[in-house]
């Protein structure tokens, strides 16, 4: 087998190793409280989606050491694809037709785009590069996680927000690793032992990323977002650092802007897809909020309120200075019983209401009589 399709098979197998790990993601996501967003330690099915990322990591770290990176990293995109079937056919999670179209939408731009990068020679990062490369990445990262955390409140774009961090999180690292693998050509050397930390630390902060990404926003529109993301980001430095160009000159770039308007199409039909799946679970809650206050099954708060907003205002009688229900007060005459000790009642007593109406007991102001006589001195 040629190394050029010993890469192809590890990219595929790589892509496979991604999806998987990203559905059980978003499965940890799903039943995992907020605290426990980025990195449930104490859920053993979190370890499993980080060993099956480790795994898809290190199948893509070995197909770069094969093969170009203009040719990898766009293979990579084949995990929304291989994803959405996957998610249906294992945990019953279906995606939509918006969700389809946007998937191969951003699939086929992302393809596209790379596929007209130009291989260029082999050539590694200098030492001012991979420090202006790593500044730079972890200021867009911290950046992108700033913004999703002020975005709380609208799950989708904060997931996007999020999956972007992933994506320049992943992106970043391959670059790095195809920096060291070029530098390993020529031999070992411990001078890369830097780059190897940025690579562990940038795999690290994207594989914690993607997992609150998928907190509240599905499988489809993150992991869309990442999978193109990535090899966008790789793509990008490739081109100004490692001297990859766009084939067929002017021609070549007008194609390459188009299909990132086919990708850029597809994210939005997946996160649109998403906000409507969301609106309908809302309505979907609101009506069986309804159908629980009319059967009678709803909450004691429910009860109450509906019982404070319906109660009628309750008839009371004052006697000697307090409040009394009028009711009391009848019923001890009834009994020939008094209330307040020798109180009787008085037909002629006024009756206040008391209740929701006036908020309070409400006494009305004495009115005087004009009639009454009036002793002058």
């Amino acid at each position: 087998m040629s190394a050029l399709a010993l890469s192809v098979v590890l990219s595929l197998v790589s892509a496979v190793a991604y999806a998987a790990g990203a559905i059980v993601q978003e499965r940890v996501a799903v039943s995992s409280p907020e605290a426990e967003q980025y990195a449930p330690l104490r859920r053993a099915s979190w370890w499993a989606a980080v060993a099956l990322n480790g795994l898809g990591g290190l199948l893509h770290v070995v197909a770069l050491a094969y093969g170009p990176l203009s040719l990898v990293q766009p293979l990579g995109a084949l995990t929304i694809v291989f994803a959405l079937p996957m998610a249906a056919l294992f945990v019953g999670r279906r995606a939509g037709a918006t969700a389809w179209r946007g998937a191969i939408m951003a699939t086929v731009g992302l393809a596209g785009l790379l596929s007209l990068v130009g291989a260029a020679d082999a050539q590694s990062l200098s030492t001012p590069q991979r420090i202006t490369v790593a500044v730079v990445t972890a200021g867009a990262v911290v950046a992108l996680m700033a913004a999703g955390r002020a975005a709380h409140r609208h799950p989708a774009v904060r997931s996007v927000l999020l999956a972007t961090a992933s994506g320049i999180a992943f992106g970043m690292s391959s670059v790095f690793t195809k920096t060291v693998a070029v530098d390993w050509t020529s031999g070992v050397s411990a001078a890369d032992v830097p780059s190897l930390a940025v690579i562990g630390v940038l795999a690290t902060a994207g594989i914690l990323l993607s997992q609150a990404s998928y907190r509240g926003a599905g499988l489809a529109a993150p992991l869309a977002t990442l999978t193109v993301v990535n090899p966008v980001v790789a793509a990008a430095v490739g081109i100004t650092m490692f001297g990859e160009t766009f084939r067929y000159g002017s021609t070549g770039t007008l194609l390459a802007l188009g299909c990132g308007v086919v990708a850029a199409g597809g994210l939005i039909l997946l996160t649109t897809e998403r906000l409507q799946a969301a609106r309908a679970e809302g309505a979907d809650a609101g009506a069986g909020a309804v159908e629980t206050s009319e059967d009678g099954s709803g909450s004691g708060s429910e009860k109450a309120s509906a019982a404070a907003v319906s109660a009628e205002p309750e008839p009371v009688m004052l006697r000697k200075g307090a409040l009394v229900p009028a009711a009391d007060v009848l019923v001890a005459a009834a009994a020939g019983e008094t209330v307040h000790g020798d109180d009787t009642p008085d037909e002629d007593a006024p009756f206040f209401f008391h209740g929701s109406l006036y908020g309070g007991a409400y006494i009305p102001m004495p009115v005087v009589d004009r009639h009454r006589v009036r002793v002058k001195s």
